[in-house]
């Protein structure tokens, strides 16, 4: 067991919660019991998985995708009312991380996603401070028929993927979630294929014009490993119970 305060702290810290220009608050976004025992993870905080990590006991919720988006309605009304009332009502605390944790080097969404296709990371560029895409290589040179199955494989489905041309993959970036606006980038930081969660209209265009692969793996799909990586950390580090709880979702 740990003090909600520490374990809040701890993680803002290991996370570099500060060096973020975020669309919403990372860190503490609905403060529960102040004892922490067992906590719970999953990718959204969904009224779903609130009522899931309430039927489990959780005391905490950690979350990729948690609350108070920029630009959103801020009055707590229907959907709002209800995800906050269950918190409330079981003093359930709801943590959040947003770009943090698709950054982290260790524990981030791009870094396990990475892991997870085997691929050699060299590296993280592009615009934003500090840079959220990664870049690597495969060991070996891959078709681009043979990345979709590994996709579909280590992800549970199957990708879209937009040809870049003929040629065989070994140099990939990567960026989780809804980033498939950095794929201009990704192409002229001369790689052979671009991974994300999401796909544009115009991203077709952009990776047929620009030779370079381009495979929309799903948002929620490819940021399910970031949290639970995470979580596993924060129950070695404080001896607690944990349980990533996954809401299905297909995009």
């Amino acid at each position: 067991m740990v003090a909600l305060s520490e374990l809040v702290q701890y993680t803002d810290s290991l996370l570099e919660i500060e060096r973020f220009s975020d669309y919403a608050p990372n860190g503490l976004q609905v403060e529960g019991r102040t004892e922490v025992a067992k906590i719970v993870c999953g990718v959204t905080a969904s009224l779903e998985l609130v009522t899931a990590a309430v039927e489990v006991g959780a005391d905490a919720l950690i979350v990729h995708h948690g609350y108070f988006w920029r630009g959103e309605d801020p009055c707590v009304t229907g959907m709002r009312k209800r995800r906050l009332q269950t918190l409330l009502q079981h003093e359930i605390s709801l943590l959040a991380y947003h770009l943090p944790l698709d950054a982290h080097p260790e524990y981030g969404n791009n870094a396990m996603l990475g892991k997870l296709l085997g691929i050699e990371c060299s590296g993280s560029f592009g615009p934003s401070s500090p840079p959220l895409i990664m870049r690597g290589e495969f060991p070996e040179a891959i078709s681009a028929v043979a990345l979709e199955a590994l996709l579909g494989e280590k992800l549970g489905r199957p990708p879209l993927h937009i040809s870049g041309g003929d040629g065989e993959i070994r140099s990939v970036a990567w960026c989780s979630g809804g980033a498939q606006g950095y794929i201009e980038e990704a192409a002229l930081a001369g790689v052979d294929a671009y991974i994300s969660g999401e796909a544009s209209e115009k991203t077709t265009h952009v990776a047929r014009e620009m030779g370079v692969h381009f495979f929309a793996a799903g948002h929620h799909a490819t940021e399910r490993g970031g949290v639970e990586a995470l979580s596993m950390h924060l129950s070695k580090q404080f001896d607690l119970q944990y349980q990533f709880i996954d809401i299905d979702n297909p995009v």
